[in-house]
């Protein structure tokens, strides 16, 4: 019985081509650019989003799970949506690889005028007895700065958690065994010493912000808007590279696109996010003499800090975008394979050409549509088309 054996789709000069290949896709500044400016704007996304749910928690007094429905409900689906209406107009329109570009630079412009607005949308911190305040709310701070005072010396407070609670006073504790509460109903809390007696209570949660709730409905329809006008960039970024690389690469182009999107976008962003905040923190949670979670954060530069990281991110995206525009605007047809700016069943699916052919031009240069898909492949090309990708 004769047996057939499968070619192997990936030969060992497939591979000692690729990093000649990859050095020739770098460079080009275009695709370049262009890489550089997706990775920017996924960074965004990726560091801004990672801690948004506990941004609403500090600034607008929300619930962890409240914030995280929201953003469920309102920014995801904005996104989304975004995501669509950049590929209609990208069709509708008819851009060429120039008029993608300019798209994708107006739409950075506002969704950056969305995150500068946001520097003014939150609440302060706070009074917090202890921590921002001193105990009585004294105007004059004789000592630093402590939670622990002689009205609950002899409560035995812990700092391992933090329930803050609201004092009649108007003063935020860390919990209601720093107020000096002596019973479970939260009432004779010796700390609050600028009100009576008979009325020193206190309220589970933090003391109300003015303006807060106003602040957060403004902020929530920002965000949708940002969302929205921020995911219309990506169909546009997408279209520039296919159409700036030769079509044998294409397959390949679009690989090291999202390579560079999971190592540049995905990885450093939430660290530095992460480390930014922590920066603003004023105080720590401990566990067994160990130092725990960040309890309280100031509010003011925990914002401005957060929001002005994203900020240079979408600028630096904008340069990035603003260099392809130059380069395509100087010499259009030094960088787009095809001049007419269209894209042929060819250059998408190009199921006769490997990275071997690099360098050899297959391909018309003269169609004469601008955008054409190809979404049904039959068997063979299926294959072939795989062995294309590898």
């Amino acid at each position: 019985m004769k047996r057939t054996f499968m070619k192997p789709c990936l030969s060992f000069s497939s591979v000692a081509v690729i990093p000649k290949v990859t050095k020739h896709l770098l460079a080009n500044p275009v695709f370049t650019c262009i890489v550089l400016a997706a990775c920017m704007e996924i960074a965004v996304v990726a560091g801004f989003a990672a801690f948004l749910g506990k941004y609403l928690e500090q600034q607008f007094n929300l619930t962890t799970s409240s914030a995280n429905q929201l953003l469920g409900m309102t920014a995801i689906p904005c996104a989304c949506l975004g995501i669509f209406l950049g590929g209609l107009l990208v069709k509708k329109l008819s851009l060429s690889a120039l008029g993608a570009i300019r798209m994708a630079m107006l739409v950075n412009l506002v969704s950056t005028a969305c995150y500068v607005s946001f520097l003014f949308l939150g609440c302060d911190t706070g009074p917090v007895a202890g921590v921002t305040v001193p105990y009585g709310n004294n105007s004059v701070l004789t000592s630093p700065l402590d939670p622990y005072s002689p009205c609950n010396n002899n409560c035995e407070c812990q700092t391992d958690s933090f329930t803050p609670v609201c004092g009649a006073d108007g003063i935020t504790y860390l919990s209601a065994c720093f107020a000096g509460c002596n019973s479970t109903n939260l009432t004779g809390c010796a700390c609050l010493s600028l009100v009576p007696a008979e009325n020193a209570t206190v309220m589970p949660g933090k003391c109300p912000s003015p303006g807060c709730q106003e602040a957060f409905l403004t902020f929530l329809c920002v965000m949708c808007v940002c969302s929205m006008i921020g995911a219309m960039a990506q169909t546009p970024s997408v279209i520039i590279l296919i159409r700036t690389v030769s079509p044998e690469l294409k397959s390949y182009a679009l690989g090291v696109l999202f390579l560079l999107l999971r190592l540049l976008g995905f990885i450093p962003p939430p660290l530095i996010f992460g480390a930014g905040i922590d920066s603003t923190c004023l105080f720590w949670s401990t566990f067994c003499g160990e130092q725990g979670a960040c309890a309280l954060y100031d509010n003011v530069v925990y914002r401005y800090l957060y929001v002005s990281i994203a900020i240079a991110l979408k600028s630096f995206a904008f340069i990035l975008y603003t260099t392809t525009w130059q380069c395509l605007r100087k010499n259009y047809k030094r960088y787009i394979k095809n001049h007419e700016g269209g894209l042929s069943t060819s250059e998408f699916f190009a199921s006769t050409l490997t990275l071997d052919n690099l360098g050899r031009d297959s391909v018309p240069q003269n169609q004469s549509h601008r955008t054409k898909f190809i979404y049904n492949l039959e068997d063979h090309e299926w294959c072939e088309n795989m062995e294309s990708v590898l």
